[in-house]
Order: C-alpha cells, then sequence, then structure tokens
C-alpha cells in the first residue's frame, strides 16, 4: 500500500468521522449506557432561583418591544425575573425607548466596544445567581427559563445551553434550508452529548451559566458564548442542553450574508482553538477533550484542509493505474457531483424550489470555505469585535 493511499484514506476516515462518525459513536456509547447503566436523574422541578436575562443589544430598536413582550410573557414568576438590556454604542433610540418600561433595565454608555465589552460591564450589575444571555432578535420558548432554572439544580450543572431553531418556510433561500438542517444535527449531538456528560460549548442565541461563574472575557473575543461556555466546563462544571429551552431565529436573507455570519464565525473559532488549547490535551481533560476534538477542533481545523486534499489526493491514485483504479474513478465522480450540486445549490439560491436538499452540499460547501476565508482574515487581525449582524429573511 503506497503512502499516498495510506494518507487518502485517513483523510477520508477523519472527514466522515468529523460529520458523521462522531454521531455514530455517541449513538452507540448511549446505547450501552442505557442498557448497562441506571438513568441519572438531571435538575429538580420546581425550583425558582432568582435569574437576570441579559441582552446586550447594539441599535437593536426594530426588534426591541418584541423581545420586551417576548420575555416578559416567559412561564416564570416575574418577582424573581430580572431583565437587563445593555445597548451601549446604540444611536438608534434604544435606550430612551427602554427608560421607559419599568419592567427591564437598561444601562448605556455612548461608546461602542463591542458584544463582549457589554456582556462584561451587565455582569458587573448582576446579582441574581444564575444568569441567561440571549440575543434580542430572538424569540424564547415560554418555558425556556422553568427548563433552564431546572437543570441547575443539579449543583454539578455550571452552564446550560438551549436549543437554536431556525424557522424555515417552502420560499427560504438556500442559507435557510442548509442552516434549519445544519441546526437540527447539531441539536441532536448536543443533546446526545449532554446524556453522556456535557455538551461542547452553548449557542450564543440562548445559554446560562452560574453566575459567580462567569470570569471576565478579553475585550477582542469572537465567540463569546463558546469561551465563557468551555471555560466553565474546564473549571469542571457540565454543560447541560434540553431542547425544551430554545430561542427561535430567522434564516439569514441569503447565503451571501449567510457567508458573512459564517467567517465572523470562522475567525472566532480559530481564537479558541489557541484560547482553549489547554482542551487538546486529552491526559488533562479526559472526554471532554475528546469531545472538544471531535466535534469543533476536527470540523474547524483539519476537515478543511482534508476535503481540498483528497482531490489532487484521488486523481493521483487514479494515475497509479493499480488494480482498484476503478474505484478511485468511482470516488472522484462522486467528489465532483457533490460540487456539482453545490454549484446547482448556488444557481437556485433564492429561487422558489421545495427540493430543499440540493441546498445541503451548497450550505456544506459555504461552512468550509468559510473557514479558510475566516482563519485568514484572523491571522491578518481583521475581524473586529464590532460586527454588522447579518441580514435575516424579517428585516
Amino acid at each position: 500500500m503506497s503512502a499516498i493511499t495510506i494518507i487518502f484514506w485517513l483523510s477520508v476516515a477523519i472527514i466522515f468521522y468529523s460529520y458523521l462518525g462522531y454521531g455514530i459513536l455517541l449513538y452507540l456509547i448511549i446505547l450501552l449506557k442505557r442498557t448497562f447503566i441506571r438513568k441519572e436523574i438531571e435538575g429538580s422541578d420546581g425550583i425558582e432561583p432568582e435569574i437576570t436575562v441579559l441582552i446586550a443589544a447594539y441599535n437593536e430598536l426594530f426588534y426591541l418591544q418584541r423581545k420586551v413582550d417576548n420575555t416578559l410573557a416567559l412561564d416564570y414568576p416575574m418577582d424573581k425575573l430580572k431583565v437587563l438590556f445593555v445597548t451601549d454604542g446604540s444611536d438608534d433610540g434604544s435606550y430612551e425607548f427602554l427608560s421607559d418600561i419599568q419592567e427591564v433595565d437598561v444601562l448605556h454608555d455612548n461608546e461602542r466596544k463591542g458584544k463582549i465589552s457589554a456582556m462584561n460591564r451587565g455582569m458587573k450589575h448582576v446579582s441574581s445567581p444564575i444568569v441567561v444571555f440571549t440575543d434580542c432578535n430572538t424569540d424564547l420558548g415560554v418555558h425556556s427559563i422553568r427548563t433552564i432554572a431546572n437543570l441547575f439544580g443539579d449543583e454539578k450543572v455550571g452552564c446550560v445551553s438551549g436549543e437554536k431553531r431556525i424557522v424555515t418556510n417552502e420560499k427560504d433561500a438556500a442559507s435557510g434550508s442548509g442552516e434549519g438542517i445544519y441546526w437540527r444535527y447539531e441539536s441532536q449531538l448536543k443533546k446526545m452529548e449532554a446524556e453522556l456528560s456535557s455538551t461542547i460549548g452553548a449557542a450564543g442565541e440562548l445559554f446560562a451559566i452560574r453566575t459567580d461563574l462567569f470570569r471576565e472575557v478579553e475585550q477582542d473575543t469572537l465567540l463569546d458564548d463558546f469561551i465563557i461556555s468551555l471555560r466553565v466546563a474546564i473549571d469542571g462544571y457540565k454543560i447541560k442542553y434540553d431542547p425544551a429551552a430554545y430561542a427561535i431565529e430567522s434564516a439569514s436573507l441569503n447565503v451571501k450574508e449567510e457567508l458573512k455570519r459564517k467567517i465572523r464565525i470562522a475567525a472566532g473559532a480559530v481564537q479558541s482553538v489557541f484560547r482553549l488549547k489547554t482542551l487538546l490535551n486529552p491526559f488533562k481533560h479526559g472526554w471532554l477533550s475528546i469531545q472538544y476534538i471531535s466535534h469543533k477542533f476536527l470540523r474547524w481545523m483539519i476537515t478543511p484542509i482534508l476535503l481540498l486534499a483528497i482531490i489532487p489526493l484521488n486523481v493521483l491514485l487514479i494515475l497509479e493505474d493499480g488494480s482498484e483504479k476503478q474505484l478511485y474513478i468511482y470516488l472522484l465522480v462522486l467528489q465532483l457531483a457533490f460540487y456539482l450540486i453545490a454549484l446547482i445549490g448556488w444557481y437556485l439560491e433564492n429561487r422558489k424550489i421545495r427540493l430543499k436538499i440540493l441546498f445541503i452540499p451548497y450550505y456544506f460547501f459555504i461552512m468550509n470555505l468559510a473557514m479558510y476565508l475566516g482563519f485568514f482574515r484572523y491571522l491578518k487581525g481583521n475581524q473586529s469585535v464590532k460586527w454588522e449582524k447579518a441580514k435575516r429573511l424579517n428585516n
């Protein structure tokens, strides 16, 4: 067996594992756990600690009334639910609008320093034992806060991640179709991870931590939700996940807007790998490291390179003219067909079509393209924390 053959099949195995194999592994381990280990009772129903909902909102006047109405309608005692908005840098009347609402508190500074700066400043005013972070342009499920509170009944839980749900319909563009399918798969992975031990990271649209576990985050942090939640896990606490706590968000307006968002996330992913490098040591962090490497590190740093590498490797194996030449021809055709479908997805973007499955290869391609673009943007230092949000379908 040649060196090229070994590298090719090892690359294919890593790609398969990072996107599908890891999920299969989790499923098999869970089956064994359910068979031989008695299920742990997670959380405590009915507990109602005081909770602060903290919302960093930059120029979100368009969403504010809806966000306030949604938050005040949540199934949780209003005398135990504090709502704090931080509108630093906003010049669209957000501060003035919120100042007239008696049920919420608002902090404002004229200088815009980015979301994480607003979160750090807001946390200095939080006195409740639990703080919930959520975005202004999302609607929370009515039972979300109560679900989160119940999970914190387990003293080993330091963070709770909610589910991100993407609103899609038959007229959605490629961005909505691909994003919605991707997040449904991600939700299943997180659900299985949480059942085993701890999920890897939290969705910024809705997550919560014990207030005393919060450590001020570096001002240039791009993925605040990921850094905050994983540092809680590094400290020895579990990150739990329950889809009953969810945030609903509209899909990006189009793939161009989604690519803009993905590039920022990719730059943040590279930054996070450096800041959380301790998690690459399974001898120190055990199963948490294995989950982190499997779920995040491989997808962010390894598979985009391998996806690009296996095409020329495949061609070289065909040119070797070995006994398995026909197999490698089939594999090359499958790869090229996949990218052809992605090209068709690009052509059909924003067109009314019911075959949303065509958009999956396109979205997959965009995700990995964003990793390359985000990597170089991070190295150049061009990604600002004062990023502009991607436009969404209801904008």
